[in-house]
């Protein structure tokens, strides 16, 4: 009831907002009259914030809110991102977590990525399914499903507002050979600044993080599938508009993508002053004087570009039904897909607008989507690899360790 959405906060707004003008009608002296005016701007003011949180159906805890807006909660770090081996992974997580209660939720953790091209060192969320840990899939490298949050936000709204780990565990309850690794990376550095995962041409190289440095990085510590048709990459909102944008433009990088109220042409970004984190924001355009750049990152111009020899990712979309711009944007760009690809669901949510019970209707039909295709991939690509070890054990025969063949005893 007293939740950000709940009548009882807003009423309780109200009760203070009138309170407080009664006592500036009522006060004698000028000093509390003025005091009572000033005190009536904060009930106004964050009775504004929530109707525009009610209107977007985003924040539903304060919980979720302080979280998704800090950055922080109880999530486990860890440290070694970047380093060591998946079989060190597995023994460094096992050692800090319990096996039997991972093998029935599964277990979420957040690491710092520092980008080997772009330089830059952000946040990266990571679920490990309740698969990860069990011993029928002990050796299976898993596909993953890389998640774009809106802006502002962070990567922990995928937790805290989107719910996506019990939506998921929903799905796996009666798919589990379908369990893929999540992974939710800072795509902005912050939730002033909307960098829409872009390239800037005199700056922060965002697209590279997102969709090179995050990918490879987590490849090599976790027991996941490279880079490849195996990966697929979703989001909402700003998040949305760099799924569609990115698997355009990385179709070697992804196998599919979801877009949830995504949009297909940039917007103004929101850059920190100086390409420095923390900076104040300022809203630019990216590709001012490079109109080849703009067309790259233009999906509904650029879809019909792509080489008719390259792959091009499978695509879900979708939209709330009362957001005509977000409806009629998603049905465009759908048939320029169609010109290539034979099937592209698009998913009307009723009632819904630009908002996130739009995306936590959507998130399940697109998770029940894209997994079954990633874990074809997975399946696919491990036979490959197991094909290509055996050939090679067959033409050169089992290799001998240089551990053992440079040891020596000592005497």
């Amino acid at each position: 009831m007293f939740e950000p959405q709940g009548s009882g906060f807003f009423l309780l707004l109200i009760v203070v907002f009138g309170g407080l003008l009664i006592w500036v009608a009522l006060a004698r002296q000028l000093v509390f009259r003025v005091l009572a005016a000033c005190l009536a701007f904060l009930p106004a003011m964050v009775f504004g914030v929530a109707a525009v949180n009610k209107f977007y159906d985003y924040y539903q805890t304060w919980g979720g809110m302080i979280n998704d807006l800090t950055g922080q909660g109880s999530i486990p770090k860890y440290a070694a991102a970047g380093t060591g081996t998946n079989k060190q992974f597995d023994k460094n997580i096992g050692r800090v977590t319990s096996q039997a209660e991972d093998a029935q939720v599964g277990y979420l953790f957040q690491t710092s990525v520092t980008g080997v091209r772009s330089h830059l060192t952000r946040d990266v969320y990571v679920y490990l399914p309740p698969q990860y840990f069990q011993k029928p899939f002990r050796h299976y490298k898993f596909p993953v499903i890389e998640l774009l949050h809106g802006s502002p936000g962070y990567p922990q709204a995928w937790v805290d507002v989107m719910g996506v780990i019990p939506t998921f565990l929903s799905l796996l309850e009666t798919h589990p050979k379908d369990a893929a690794v999540l992974v939710m990376p800072d795509t902005d550095g912050g939730v002033r600044y909307g960098l829409q995962c872009l390239n800037d041409p005199g700056g922060i190289q965002d697209m590279t993080f997102v969709a090179r440095d995050v990918p490879e990085a987590i490849a090599r510590i976790a027991r996941v599938q490279p880079p490849g048709r195996a990966w697929g990459v979703a989001g909402y909102s700003e998040g949305g508009y760099c799924a569609a944008n990115i698997a355009l433009q990385d179709p070697n990088g992804y196998g599919a993508a979801g877009v949830l109220s995504g949009y297909f042409a940039p917007l103004r970004s929101q850059v920190p002053a100086g390409n420095k984190p923390g900076g104040r924001p300022l809203g630019v355009n990216v590709f001012l004087g490079h109109p080849g750049l703009k067309l790259l990152n233009t999906p509904q111009a650029y879809v019909t570009r792509v080489p008719i020899n390259e792959f091009l990712p499978a695509f879900w979309l979708a939209a709330g039904a009362e957001d005509k711009s977000d409806v009629i944007a998603a049905e465009n760009f759908r048939q320029l897909l169609q010109t290539r690809l034979a099937n592209v669901p698009f998913m009307m949510v009723p009632n819904g607008r630009h908002q996130g019970s739009v995306w936590r209707a959507a998130l399940g039909p697109m998770l029940s989507w894209m997994t079954p295709q990633l874990a074809q991939q997975a399946v696919r690509a491990d036979a490959a690899a197991a094909r290509v070890a055996a050939a090679r054990m067959a033409h050169h025969g089992k290799p001998r360790s240089p551990h053992v063949a440079t040891a020596t005893k000592k005497p």
